[in-house]
């Protein structure tokens, strides 16, 4: 299933700029990586990370190749369907699905991920590494490997009753106020 997103239904998040230097017979010559986080808010995030001369270009590289690499995720109302690990490198995520009104407890990296897909109410925890490149990668790995509800039954071959997760947010919903 592929997914063709433009320019406008997609908003992107700058995790990072980092700046490198190579010295040269003149002096030193400076480059500029960037790390975005795009996503459209609904349940899609891609992340791009990009190289250039000068600071503006690299993050306009970046958000062009989230877009490319932008994928779909399985929420569940405004958090994620099931408590999730993912890692990368010496970064490890965990992700906990919370009741609505909890809001996003995260640090910037993950919080940014997060924003961009759509989640309102998540908590998470950082082990090792706090590398922001590593902690982006370490979340991405943990959303591939969210499944709903639907998926788990058709792989089990069972019928599987309320989870926790479902039960607090209905319990959350009646203790919020309506929408107007």
């Amino acid at each position: 299933m592929s997914f063709k997103f433009e320019e406008r239904d997609s908003d992107s998040t700058t995790v990072g700029v980092y700046r490198t230097s190579s010295t040269v017979a003149g002096g030193r010559r400076f480059s500029f990586s960037a790390l975005v986080v795009v996503g459209d808010k609904n349940g899609s995030v891609g992340l791009g990370y990009a190289k250039s001369n000068q600071v503006p270009q690299s993050v306009e590289k970046a958000q062009k190749e989230g877009r490319r690499k932008m994928k779909r995720y399985p929420l569940q109302g405004r958090t994620i369907p099931h408590m999730v690990e993912g890692q990368f490198g010496a970064s490890k995520v965990r992700l906990v699905p919370a009741a609505p009104g909890t809001g996003v407890i995260a640090g910037a990296s993950v919080r940014a991920i997060l924003d961009m897909i759509g989640v309102q109410d998540c908590l998470t925890k950082c082990y090792g590494s706090s590398n922001p490149k590593n902690l982006v990668k370490a979340t991405m790995a943990a959303l591939d490997r969210l499944r709903t509800r639907e998926t788990v039954e058709a792989v089990r071959g069972v019928t599987l009753g309320n989870t926790s997760v479902e039960d607090a947010i209905r319990k959350g919903a009646a203790a919020m106020p309506a929408r107007r």
